[in-house]
């Protein structure tokens, strides 16, 4: 255990991208409206996510880069600049999504306007960030705490709210029903693998690896860094579960399915108590707080890799709340502002997937540790399938 412990929790650091506040609003609104009809999306979405951190993570064992540094080292300098580029991008839509997500549950919580919420939730971002450079232990134990809150109070509305056992398993069969059950399947899948975390968990395990560890120390090193991925994405998935299922059993049915997460707050609080939608806007603070803090410091990582430049996180943290800030102060729909990033982001995951299954399967980078065929093949199938339910996303949005 003492050899074990500190191996485990980049993947827990990664998994709060999984349950970040456009997990919020694609679960509970597609639980309202479908019920548990989409719980089986929510499983197929969680399983292909373990196997993309799982790559993303043996590929900083076996070689001790991230990867936006094996994309410079590997790939010409316009195909790296433009990863680049795109890497940014992703990094800016995500703070968008998780800081609106944030500021919005203060207004839920305390009244503030949406103006105030945000600068709050730059503080309280700013204070957490503070804790990586002194020692990314406590960083890591802050981010793993706000999982733990996120995941309990789903736990505890799901409970309160009752679910029913059949409807449970009857949504774990495979089948849609409607074009519009298709959109909410594609925007679930969507909104689940997330870019800037494929690019943060490979520069996260190599912090694991002794430096002069050789194959069988690294091989041993993956092993666990195994079990830390199947457990933080698997409560990443319980919790995710959770949402749609609490959804399902306490919106479904309504002659005006809830369609915002206010609505959704403010049906529990009439509906179930003042406990349950305390729980859920707490939920939702713990999450935008803790992906934002995250996503900054996968920005970090994705410049550093890239064009080896590096600027201080705090300025980082100014650059990438500036569009929240902004969203916030004119006014605008936080609902929309979480649907848009979410379009931006789905155009980022070939720019990460791509790279990482091309890098994972060839020798020279990985020597043993290269991906076998049947990895390969599943990691090209779930990339497949990703894109194009993306890409259908994106047509019956336009």
């Amino acid at each position: 255990m003492r050899r074990t412990l500190p191996l485990l929790g980049p993947a827990f650091v990664a998994s709060i991208a999984y349950v970040d506040p456009g997990n919020f609003a694609t679960n509970v609104v597609g639980g309202a409206r479908y019920g548990y009809l989409l719980l089986w999306v929510v499983v197929i979405a969680n399983l292909m996510a373990i196997l993309i951190q799982y790559l993303s993570a043996k590929v900083g064992i076996a070689t001790g880069q991230s990867l936006p540094e094996l994309c410079r080292e590997h790939f010409s300098r316009p195909v790296s600049g433009l990863l680049w580029l795109q890497a940014e991008l992703v990094c800016m839509a995500t703070d968008l999504a998780e800081f609106v997500g944030a500021a919005l549950a203060l207004h839920l919580l305390f009244g503030l306007r949406p103006l105030q919420a945000g600068l709050l939730t730059a503080v309280v971002a700013f204070a957490i960030l503070a804790l990586q450079p002194r020692s990314f232990r406590r960083f890591e134990a802050v981010i793993i705490a706000l999982f733990v809150a996120i995941l309990g109070a789903f736990l505890y509305q799901t409970l309160t709210v009752g679910f029913d056992a059949s409807d449970v398993a009857h949504g774990l069969v495979p089948h849609l029903t409607d074009a519009d059950s298709v959109l909410f399947a594609t925007g679930i899948v969507g909104a689940t693998v997330m870019p800037h975390v494929i690019y943060l968990h490979s520069a996260l395990t190599p912090s694991r690896v002794p430096p002069q560890a050789d194959q069988q120390r690294r091989r041993l090193i993956l092993g666990v860094q195994r079990y830390d991925i199947i457990m933080a994405m698997g409560l990443a998935g319980l919790t995710n579960a959770a949402m749609l299922i609490m959804a399902a059993a306490a919106f479904h049915g309504d002659a005006h399915p809830v369609a915002s997460l206010p609505a959704a707050h403010a049906q529990l609080f009439a509906t179930v108590g003042a406990g349950t939608a305390l729980a859920f806007a707490l939920a939702l603070l713990a999450s935008g707080i803790a992906s934002s803090s995250v996503g900054t410091y996968a920005g970090q990582v994705v410049m550093q890799g890239f064009i080896q430049r590096t600027i201080p996180i705090s300025w980082r943290r100014l650059l990438t709340m500036a569009p929240a800030l902004v969203v916030l102060g004119l006014g605008l729909d936080p609902s929309y502002a979480l649907v848009l990033s979410q379009v931006v982001l789905s155009f980022g995951i070939p720019f990460a997937l791509i790279p990482l299954l091309l890098l994972t399967a060839r020798e020279d980078v990985m020597g043993s540790f290269v991906n076998r065929r049947l990895t390969s093949m599943t990691g090209g199938f779930a990339a497949l399938l990703i894109i194009g339910l993306n890409c259908v996303l994106l047509a019956l949005a336009w």
